[in-house]
């Protein structure tokens, strides 16, 4: 009994912490406090509820005794004396919340936080890292590598940023429909980001986490909700056609499928039409951006019955308008794919050592592992396997360690003939 109850703990860990913490957040006004509450409460779960049993509301519990974990904190810590009386005051307000409408208000506490770390007054090189950290609890290390900037440059920006929030009194709402435009591109970037890091996640067993790509499709929704913008729409498209082919993005072994290897019939064609329904809303308006496009890309391929019915052509065009309105590093290396299945492999081989050689994405597995399956594919076994090598040496998550390691054990095992 015991050991499920605490499997219920860690998985309400697992899943729910940042939801506690975000709500925690906005009634103390101070991430830090939050984050030590979030955890003193999880630690009291694990001390009271093998014995009493798990609250019927476990979300709210958790809430509720934060906040009183958060209130003996203030009251033990001298050097907080003179603001204890507010934080005291503001904790009993809230106390007397029942659990039902405590549990409908954490729902929206994520989003005011994303929108809290995205205010125009915190740097906004640090707006999005600051909000991975604290909304979705990715460690230091794992945004560092999303940035491509080292664990320390990027500790040292969300730092700032939590200053910031605490030293200009930034508060925690969802801002007025006046105010949102200015905010949208970084809560759009932060939702991305987050859904990412769930649809490929950047170390660890699984290859993906349902959890956070849900959680990224909710909030976009909710977003949308506020502000029926075009890039609003795009990415929402653009995360439901990428979450249709979950299901078939690794094997029963939990190895990486390759979208041309996956089997199209175990995709969700329910996700599918619906995103091409947003694609369709934000195109309309005319005032569509990169998600829009990137979008498209993924429709291209859910078109597709098959791998060798995808429209490549179609792709690269769509890859140059992209290249036009957010040009980026990454984006020229999805495209000197795309010019690889297109024209050959030697032009996107062409292309990705270009990038390669401006010094950028050297520390992107994601462009050596391009780059060696171009050169596998062009006879070049020596090439692809310093490529694929190199790639390894950049990649935590185990599933690519094996997609990779599986790669290399077969080129080394054909250059021996």
């Amino acid at each position: 009994m015991n050991d499920s109850i605490q499997q219920q703990i860690e998985t309400l860990f697992r899943n729910d912490s940042r939801r506690v913490f975000a709500t925690l957040a906005r009634v103390l006004r101070d991430l830090d406090l939050a984050e030590d509450a979030m955890q003193e409460a999880f630690a009291a779960a694990a001390d009271q509820w093998p014995g009493d049993g798990v609250p019927e509301n476990p979300i709210a519990w958790l809430v509720t005794t934060g906040r009183f974990k958060a209130v003996d904190s203030i009251r033990r810590n001298t050097k907080l004396a003179e603001i204890s009386g507010d934080v005291v005051e503001r904790m009993s307000r809230v106390a007397g919340t029942n659990a039902s409408r405590a549990a409908t208000a954490i729902e929206d506490d994520r989003l005011r936080l994303i929108f809290t770390c995205c205010h125009p007054a915190i740097d906004v090189k640090v707006q999005v890292p600051l909000t991975l950290r604290e909304v979705c609890g990715l460690t230091t290390d794992e945004i560092a590598r999303a940035f491509l900037t080292t664990p320390a440059t990027m500790a040292q920006r969300i730092v700032r940023g939590k200053a910031k929030i605490r030293d200009a009194a930034i508060p925690f709402v969802i801002p007025e429909l006046s105010e949102l435009p200015e905010r949208l591109d970084s809560v759009l970037s932060v939702i991305y980001l987050i859904f990412n890091e769930g649809y490929s996640a950047s170390s660890g067993e699984s290859v993906t986490r349902s959890d956070l790509s849900g959680e990224a499709i909710r909030l976009c929704r909710l977003v949308l909700e506020l502000l029926a913008d075009a890039e609003v729409m795009g990415l929402l498209a653009l995360m439901l056609l990428h979450e249709s082919r979950r299901e078939a993005r690794q094997d029963p072994r939990g190895n990486i499928v390759l979208l041309e290897d996956q089997d199209r019939s175990r995709w969700d064609h329910h996700l599918i039409a619906e995103g091409q329904q947003w694609i369709e809303r934000s195109l309309a308006s005319r005032r569509f951006g990169g998600y829009t496009i990137q979008a498209a890309i993924s429709a291209v391929h859910a078109g597709a019955a098959t791998a060798g019915d995808t429209d490549w052509k179609q792709i690269v065009s769509l890859y140059d308008v992209l290249l036009r309105i957010q040009p980026s590093p990454v984006v020229e290396l999805n495209r000197a794919v795309a010019v690889a299945m297109c024209d050959g492999p030697e032009f996107g081989l062409q292309l990705i050592e270009t990038i390669l050689d401006r010094g950028e994405l050297g520390h992107y597995a994601l462009a050596h592992s391009a780059r060696g399956e171009l050169l596998r594919r062009s006879g070049n076994t020596a090439g692809a396997i310093e490529a694929f090598q190199r790639a390894l040496t950049l990649t935590e998550q185990a599933s690519e360690r094996r997609f990779l390691s599986d790669k290399l054990q077969e080129l080394r095992g054909y250059s021996e003939y």
